[in-house]
């Protein structure tokens, strides 16, 4: 196999990876009275406050569709803004203490799917991280050539 069919089954295995554990995702959301997509934004958030177009560029969606979401997490108090000392038009959204807790409680809704799912892979965690420098290197690769990513 060259490396151009290995990609390119890399990338199918990943569609369909990704396509599995957002079905998942919506199903453990919805039982919390959440949307996958919600969670996806709370997640992001997660680990601090990002700006529209940064969460969308994370999350890789169009800004417009995240920007959905956060109107929504607004209206229901999970997200609130910030001013943003490095643009004062694209505010920084940020986890209030409801969409903490939200987010919490999904992770660990999700953990303890996740720890089952790792189980029958039987993949232990030494593979996952080489697993996962592989996939940071091709989006490092992929970005540098995204003249939409900074």
């Amino acid at each position: 196999m060259d490396d151009l069919e290995a990609y390119r089954l890399l990338m199918a295995d990943v569609y369909e990876l990704a396509g599995l554990s957002r079905r998942t995702s919506e199903t453990i959301a919805r039982a919390s009275g959440q949307t996958a997509a919600r969670w996806h934004v709370l997640s992001v958030l997660s680990d601090g406050p990002r700006t529209v177009p940064s969460a969308a560029r994370r999350l890789g969606l169009a800004p417009q569709s995240v920007q959905r979401v956060v109107t929504d997490l607004l209206a229901d108090g999970q997200v609130t803004t910030q001013a943003n000392p490095d643009h004062a038009r694209s505010p920084l959204i940020a986890l209030t203490a409801r969409g903490q807790a939200t987010a919490t409680d999904l992770f660990a809704k999700s953990d303890e799917n996740r720890a089952a799912v790792l189980a029958r892979a039987a993949v232990p965690p030494a593979r996952l991280h080489e697993a996962r420098e592989v996939i940071r290197a091709l989006v490092t690769a992929l970005g540098s050539d995204d003249p939409g990513t900074p």
